[in-house]
């Protein structure tokens, strides 16, 4: 199936798609905020610059998009066109975000992941479950910690 948009209008939708400060990032900084948690955005020196850092309980928080990071829920959905493309892209993301969880959680972070489908859609469990999960973890939780939606 060919591209319905010339070249130059996919360069500019692909070029709005945000890699930070999206939706669910916020609704996340909302509600851990408003529960009396503080952090940093974007930690530049550490793998992967997690979207939230928590020094305090030495813990970082990724939200993942479903369709950028490969996630196996009702959101993600292969293009049907330029498969092969979209396959090595996404399996690439998911290969990067193993090795930089890894990296964390051999230098002593605890890492959180937070996925879309627990955000949004048919099988969201919403920002305050969210925020109340991660409230529960940050203080005392293990290492690793993995919200997504209702299966």
């Amino acid at each position: 199936m060919a591209d319905v948009h010339d070249p130059a209008t996919r360069s500019r939708n692909m070029s709005a798609v945000r890699g930070k400060n999206t939706k669910p990032e916020h609704q996340i900084r909302r509600a851990l905020h408003a529960r009396g948690f503080r952090f940093r955005l974007h930690g530049a020196g550490l793998p992967g610059r997690p979207d939230l850092v928590l020094r305090k309980y030495r813990a970082v928080i990724f939200v993942h998009g479903c369709f950028w990071h490969g996630h196996d829920c009702p959101l993600f959905r292969l293009p049907a066109t330029r498969t092969a493309f979209w396959e090595a892209k996404i399996t690439g993301n998911r290969e990067r975000d193993t090795r930089q969880e890894a990296e964390l959680l051999a230098g002593g972070w605890r890492v959180g992941t937070i996925w879309e489908c627990a955000l949004r859609g048919q099988q969201k469990i919403g920002a305050e479950a969210v925020a109340g999960a991660l409230a529960a973890w940050l203080p005392e939780g293990g290492e690793q910690l993995e919200i997504r939606g209702r299966a």
